[in-house]
């Protein structure tokens, strides 16, 4: 009969190696979770390498222990568990249990005793310690062994032997020799490892080396005899115990069978993905049970139609969603609309699929004609995900769409804006623990994939009810969260009620004159030869510009440029950043840095946007989105229209291109220098305020308080550097990355913080006070209550914690500025529309709105738009910049 194994696992020590081994890894909500994963990992492999029937994983209970009551120092050196530890106990040993583990902890003595009594009262069993600790030596005999997983060792007793040079026997004895400092146990002093070891092989055992003290001569031999007082005591404390009354025996502590229910839940909320799709492989139902059952319905005859429009015009919410045939919202079309009143019950009607034996659908003119009042019914409270897609696509057929509540993406997003994807997928996995049907699993991918036209309505209509079915139960989940929150108002007052405005903005379009883009085009592929050539002057060689791999042959193989940084793969780099260091010394790099700047200028716009202009209304319609940036900003793309350069003059040669129309000027309005000002606000620095007041160039003030110069004699280059000091301290900069910018020594640059800020001390206190707020409560908050939370703002990894740090101070300028700017557009798009001004708002980037005004109406407009900006602002004080031009270079 084969030999049962016993599998003690030292939990404490593991979760402190893990919890210090690992990189501090946390999940979106912020928690941490590296100690978990480590310790999680371990126990993970030791199921699938041994064949485990009997084991127990022990923890240190809370409170003292019968050592404490010996030696009152007992562990006295011992810092406190870290917070960021003492999150991560309770759940470690949740998940423990639900592997099957039992889990033992006893009051009064130590994980080491209880492991100690275990593994010697394991008789007839073989007994194997996971354990770091050198303590647990001293148990090692025929049947018990210890195994290090981390260091991949095994130790027995010849092991033991082996590494300390003495059998397990011995190992107290050792121990109390060299004392422990960790555990603040004394030893004899000046005594290590290897003097120990010579007089147990000497004299064989502790007391032997007692009664032979005198004859040990020198100093060691004079700590010898002093520590005879405390020796006894110090073994005492070393000595494992190996008779604590537990309630089970050896042969009890069986392996339970996981609860895979509970791990898949676990697994999920610390988002360990990858484990999580272990069990839903092996478990294909997990997350699933104990749910309705889904009843989804296809809509195909007017009887059914009637029926469930009834159920719709006396719902006062419902949730819908709109399937088509492409994501362009002005192109594409309408191939069915999906409802659904309450969770698990929704309806698809097909109108449009139009592949081989498709069913008879409905009449699509004569359903939206049904639907039109419903959906445009103010008082019926409308759910969604990404609504403002949806509006855009009805839109198309003539309905506008009010009522629109809540929108799931959103939800989320002001809920935390970077707690997750906020796509409805990854939506319905976090909060519903739900997997749904993806696109690419009823569309199939690449080449192949089908448009929802073509798919069979077996597929279609679970994958659409869905969509509605998920958006409502997301609401439900997501809404009374949102409520406990001061971001309800954000919610409800400005994310929502944006989405029409940003709709009207999408729809509006800007005007564009493709023969200049085109005529621009070519001005920069003549300028790209030219700068080729130059770069093969100067590098000795042709060699294609656009490769990473060539140009670093180039500069580091061939011209000995010196390497400033490696990539991952340890190679040179080529970054942008080396290159702007290098350019600072060297001509080529200088070179490559314009070619690139010029070529991505060219691909990206003049030769693209040409490209872009809709063959309906002919201007460019891009996509603002909402739920991208964690700061609040509004993003745009397809194509992106707020990163054209404007400090240079190609990049305003672009602007250039966005024109009027006859009869009609651009109007473009920003917010002056208002991140300073916000940070002046916050900060409440009197010099700062007062030099705002006074209407002063604030970087040319800086500049003369940092550089003891007078304000008339302050020089262009002294300024540069203010305004470098004055963004830099806002995005959180520190000493190096100024000096990399300014171009001059860290320590140099570090002056010109310093003097900054005994000038300007309440922004210092600011500053420090919002990073010691962002560690104590998890998030900043902008002057409207938005929050960003920081989940790696106590992380013990430096560059992860500066990082986070840094976006602590700066989020709560950038959201600032950006709820003004969406409080602005609000209030503007409300005038025009109640007002019937013939005026459009076409653009919105960073600071800046840009409007399109019949040149009649410049002179109302301007004054309107000014006011209503600074009232947005409020409560701070924002001058509002105004230029009106033909096209968008002259109005900025």
């Amino acid at each position: 009969m084969q030999q049962q194994t016993l599998i003690l696992i030292d939990g404490s020590s593991y979760l402190y190696r893990a919890f210090h081994a690992l990189p501090s890894l946390n999940n979106s909500q912020g928690m941490p979770t590296g100690a978990i994963y480590g310790i999680i990992s371990m126990l993970k492999n030791l199921l699938r390498d041994y064949s485990v029937t009997h084991a127990a994983v022990v923890f240190d209970a809370k409170g003292k222990t019968f050592r404490n009551d010996l030696y009152s120092d007992y562990k006295a050196n011992r810092p406190p568990m870290p917070a960021e530890l003492v999150e991560q106990i309770e759940p470690v040993h949740q998940i423990i249990a639900a592997l099957g583990f039992p889990i033992l902890m006893e009051t009064g003595v130590e994980a080491d005793d209880v492991i100690g009594t275990l593994a010697t009262q394991a008789k007839g069993m073989k007994s194997l310690i996971f354990t770091s600790d050198k303590d647990f030596t001293q148990l090692v005999n025929a049947n018990i062994s210890l195994i290090d997983t981390m260091k991949n060792i095994t130790l027995d007793e010849n092991g033991v032997i082996k590494k300390f040079g003495i059998p397990p026997n011995l190992i107290i004895d050792y121990l109390s020799l060299i004392g422990d400092s960790v555990d603040n146990i004394p030893g004899v002093k000046k005594v290590g490892p290897k003097t120990a070891v010579k007089w147990l092989q000497q004299y064989h055992n502790l007391d032997s080396i007692i009664e032979n003290a005198e004859q040990i001569k020198g100093k060691v031999g004079e700590n010898l005899r002093d520590a005879l007082i405390h020796l006894p005591l110090t073994r005492k404390l070393l000595t494992i115990k190996c008779d604590v009354k537990l309630e089970k025996s050896p042969a009890q502590l069986t392996l339970n069978s996981p609860n895979n229910e509970k791990l898949y839940q676990f697994y999920t909320e610390l988002e360990f993905k990858q484990w999580r799709t272990e069990l839903s492989k092996a478990h294909p139902n997990l997350g699933q049970k104990e749910k309705p059952v889904r009843q989804y319905e296809i809509i195909l005859t007017e009887t059914a139609f009637n029926k469930y429009l009834h159920q719709l015009k006396t719902a006062e919410l419902f949730a819908f969603d709109t399937e088509t045939d492409g994501l362009n919202y002005l192109e594409a079309q309408l191939v069915g609309i999906s409802f659904a009143i309450q969770a698990e019950k929704a309806v698809y009607i097909p109108l449009l699929h139009d592949y081989l034996g498709v069913p008879k659908q409905l009449n699509l003119d004569k359903v939206l004609e049904s639907l039109k009042p419903i959906l445009e019914n103010p008082n019926q409270l409308k759910v969604g995900q990404n609504l403002k897609f949806d509006a855009h696509i009805l839109a198309n057929y003539g309905i506008q769409v009010q009522g629109m509540a809540f929108d799931t993406m959103l939800e989320s997003y002001v809920y935390n804006s970077i707690a997750t994807r906020h796509d409805l997928d990854s939506l319905a996995l976090k909060y519903l623990q739900v997997k749904t049907i993806s696109f690419t699993d009823v569309a199939g991918k690449g080449k192949k994939q089908l448009t929802f036209n073509q798919i069979n309505l077996e597929q279609a209509a679970p994958y659409a009810a869905e969509d509605a079915d998920v958006s409502l139960q997301l609401h439900q989940k997501l809404w009374p969260q949102l409520q406990t929150t001061k971001c309800r108002e954000i919610f409800t007052e400005l994310e929502m009620p944006l989405v029409p405005v940003l709709m009207r903005m999408e729809r509006n379009g800007v005007k564009v004159d493709a023969l200049q883009l085109n005529q621009h085009s070519k001005q920069l592929a003549q300028r790209l030869r030219i700068l080729e050539q130059e770069i093969y002057t100067f590098a000795g060689c042709e060699f294609n510009v656009n490769s990473p791999k060539q140009l670093q042959d180039v500069l580091f193989n061939q011209l000995k440029l010196p390497v400033l940084k490696k990539t991952p793969k340890k190679e040179a780099s080529t970054a942008v950043d080396v290159l702007e260091e290098l350019a600072l010394s060297y001509p080529l790099p200088k070179l490559i840095l314009e070619y690139r700047s010029l070529s991505k200028l060219k691909s990206t716009y003049s030769d693209a946007l040409p490209q872009q202009i809709s063959p309906k209304t002919g201007r460019i319609h891009t996509s603002y989105q909402q739920a991208i940036t964690a700061t609040g900003r509004l993003s745009s793309t397809n194509p992106n229209l707020q990163n054209i350069p404007i400090r240079t003059a190609e990049g305003r040669k672009i602007r250039q291109a966005f024109i009027a129309p006859a009869g009609y000027r651009l109007l473009a309005a920003d917010y002056s220098q208002i991140e300073l000002r916000i940070m002046a606000y916050l900060s409440q620095d009197k010099k700062l305020i007062s030099a705002f007041i006074l209407g002063e160039d604030i970087h040319k003030t800086v500049a003369s308080e940092v550089f003891a110069t007078p304000l008339d004699e302050v020089t262009s280059e002294q300024r540069r550097d203010a305004k470098a000091v004055n963004f830099g301290l806002m995005y959180g900069m520190q000493a190096f990355g100024l000096s990399k910018q300014l171009g001059i020594k860290p320590s140099k640059a570090q002056d010109y913080i310093d003097s900054y800020f005994s000038r300007y001390p309440e922004v210092k206190n600011y500053l420090a006070q919002t990073r010691e707020l962002a560690k104590k409560q998890g998030y900043v908050e902008t002057l409207f209550g938005r929050r960003l939370y920081i989940p790696e703002i106590n992380s013990r990894n430096y560059q992860k914690r500066q990082h986070s740090e840094r976006t602590a101070i700066n989020m709560p300028l950038q959201g600032s500025c950006a709820d003004m700017l969406k409080r602005a557009l609000l209030k503007i798009d409300a005038w025009i529309q109640k007002k019937s001004v013939p005026a459009k708002i076409i653009l919105q980037v960073h600071d800046e709105l840009v409007l399109e005004v019949a040149e009649s109406q410049l002179d109302q407009v301007q004054k309107f738009v000014s006011e209503i900006m600074q009232e947005a602002a409020l409560p701070v004080e924002v001058p509002v910049n105004i230029g009106i031009g033909d096209n968008w270079e002259q109005a900025h």
